[in-house]
């Protein structure tokens, strides 16, 4: 059978353009009433869109977190910042307008807190900033407990959010605590550094963000200063290889040998056979479910959904870490089964 877009797909109407810094800006995206239980997320999540190439007619899918928080905001924000040579991110920055439509699925991601009933510390740099403004906002108003960031950025000019963490602090100023490195000033941060930074504040679960050479040195420093390595939770951007918004084909042939699934997902639950041979996605899309997915590859972590009993195994990841599949995660897309009865939820 072949699945489209529809039901995953929409079009959402560009209310503000806020101008960050002279390389980043934060699209502010109106949310109909009627798309209101679409577009729940939780803080530190991404939506992924549909960006046009220029004289092509073709497109790209890409993923951008969103600034916003859940607990404070009534409209979605994407914050992008531009990347050298990156035909999606200076469209985005350069070519976009108020009023105009971009085609987005609805929000996806794993990199979201559970709860907010311990200390985090948020460590980021450059537009790793944008889940991370999410989640310190969400956790500074929808709990009690504190909340460290360490932000990173080449100097004071490129600071992301300079006023809303200003704002915050102000706020907070008992639970939110803030340290800006600047590259231009002290140089890239070291590994010292790090280590400094994650030892002082080692009780607290850290969440991180940012360019690739920046998140190597810091997990190395949350293992050497022995922070549990599912305790760290962190946040990769990727370009998307494939397609998410086109049609694509799924078949699933059932035997006598299959597992059975019990799956949560947007608060229903259904029983189905699981053949051995079958993605839980394609399962679940074959059944008529509308399952969340962007790259089916193993790629985005779009479809990740949490395993509460029996045993699966997944032929790719590239997304999840160690941490979250200790958490009982896995990527439906890539996700078989291994024993002859599973719950899984879509739903935290």
């Amino acid at each position: 059978m072949s699945v489209g877009p529809r039901g995953r797909a929409h079009e959402l109407e560009v209310a503000e353009i806020i101008r960050e810094t002279a390389d980043s800006v934060s699209l502010v995206l109106d949310v109909p009433d009627s798309l209101a239980h679409r577009f729940r997320y939780h803080p530190g999540q991404f939506l992924t869109l549909r960006v046009p190439v220029e004289d092509t007619g073709s497109a790209v899918a890409r993923c951008y977190s969103m600034s916003s928080s859940p607990h404070l905001d009534d409209d979605l924000i994407l914050t992008v910042k531009r990347v050298p040579g990156g035909r999606a991110s200076s469209w985005l920055c350069d070519e976009v307008q108020v009023g105009d439509r971009l085609t987005v699925l609805t929000p996806s991601g794993s990199f979201f807190p559970r709860a907010f009933d311990e200390d985090f510390l948020l460590v980021g740099a450059g537009s790793g900033i944008t889940p991370l403004m999410s989640i310190a906002t969400s956790a500074l108003m929808g709990g009690v407990r504190a909340v460290r960031l360490f932000y990173a950025n080449r100097d004071p000019a490129s600071v992301i959010f300079v006023d809303e963490i200003a704002e915050l602090q102000a706020e907070f100023d008992d639970r939110f605590s803030v340290e800006h490195w600047h590259e231009s000033e002290r140089g890239l941060p070291s590994p010292d550094a790090m280590e400094a930074e994650l030892a002082a504040w080692s009780g607290h679960r850290v969440w991180v963000c940012g360019p690739g050479p920046f998140m190597a040195v810091v997990e190395k420093a949350a293992e050497s200063v022995g922070i549990p390595a599912d305790r760290v939770h962190t946040e990769r951007y990727r370009s998307l290889s494939g397609d998410p918004f086109a049609d694509v084909d799924v078949t699933v042939v059932n035997d006598d040998d299959d597992a059975q699934v019990t799956v949560t997902l947007r608060g229903d639950t259904v029983d189905l056979a699981w053949p051995r041979s079958a993605t839980l996605l394609d399962v679940l899309l074959a059944a008529g479910h509308d399952a969340p997915f962007s790259c089916r590859e193993g790629e985005c972590s779009s479809c990740a959904c949490r395993v509460l009993s029996g045993d699966v195994t997944m032929r790719k990841n590239d997304t999840l870490v160690d941490s979250d599949i200790a958490m009982g995660l896995t990527l439906a897309c890539q996700a078989v089964p291994r024993s002859e009865e599973i719950t899984v939820t879509f739903d935290s």
